[in-house]
């Protein structure tokens, strides 16, 4: 699939050329976007407003809450997919897309180009989403993404999304900041005592990060929760202290 993406990138060049675009696809968005209103973005809410529902529509719940515009973009391809029944592929479709781009200067530097217009934008990811063979789920969210001028944070969004799937399967992701990379005794040790603190019925998987500016000890993150136990705080906090003036 990635490959289908590369083929067809040099579109991008002569449809930027071309005097002709689409049509607008702002009623198959509104379609396949069926999704709640986000309060905390506008734009979002103007595209992603719910139809009018039938009696018996079936009604999805995120399995966690994501914020700020990517969040909501994230939230609802989400509930898109799942209604639609592609969540699997919409996940792998959009990692293919954001591995395109890092593989990709030029197809990259497009979907930041602001200057590109709008039109310009919805030919050339509807042409890469077809010679991909994208889902129609994933098609119309990257189109609506490039008539908002959204494609420069597919990653981002991509993220938020991976976010949302992962929660779903059950599983949470857990990420350990060190100085160096824990023993393996160490991690499962301490990938043990968070599967304790989540609980049974859902599986952690644990992801190490390299950070020397802590100075020492860890920061774990998790479920929205930090704990944070670096040297680098403990320091800091002690600071603090000493600077407060003496109570006699």
């Amino acid at each position: 699939m990635a490959g289908r993406i590369r083929s067809a990138l040099p579109l991008i060049n002569r449809i930027a050329r071309s005097d002709s675009f689409l049509a607008p696809h702002k009623a198959a968005v509104h379609r396949t976007l069926q999704s709640p209103v986000f309060a905390s973005s506008s734009e979002s809410s103007r595209y992603y407003a719910t139809a009018a529902a039938p009696p018996k529509e079936q009604k999805i719940k995120l399995p966690v809450a994501l914020y700020g515009g990517a969040g909501n973009y994230a939230s609802a391809l989400y509930i898109a997919s799942k209604k639609a029944n592609v969540l699997d592929k919409v996940e792998a479709e959009l990692l293919d897309l954001v591995q395109a781009l890092e593989k990709s200067p030029t197809f990259s530097q497009f979907t930041k180009d602001l200057s590109v217009p709008a039109d310009t934008r919805v030919k050339a990811i509807t042409d890469i989403a077809e010679q991909a063979k994208f889902s129609q789920v994933t098609k119309t969210f990257l189109i609506v993404l490039a008539e908002n001028g959204r494609l420069r944070s597919i990653d981002t969004i991509a993220k938020k999304f991976a976010e949302l799937t992962m929660a779903d399967k059950g599983i949470v992701k857990a990420t350990v900041t060190t100085v160096m990379p824990l023993p393996p005794s160490e991690e499962k040790e301490l990938k043990e005592t968070l599967q304790l603190i989540i609980g049974q019925g859902k599986q952690v998987t644990l992801e190490q990060k390299i950070d020397a500016s802590i100075l020492g000890g860890l920061v774990v993150e998790f479920s929205q929760k930090v704990f944070d136990m670096s040297i680098k705080t403990r320091a800091k906090q002690m600071e603090r202290a000493l600077m407060e003036p003496v109570q006699f």
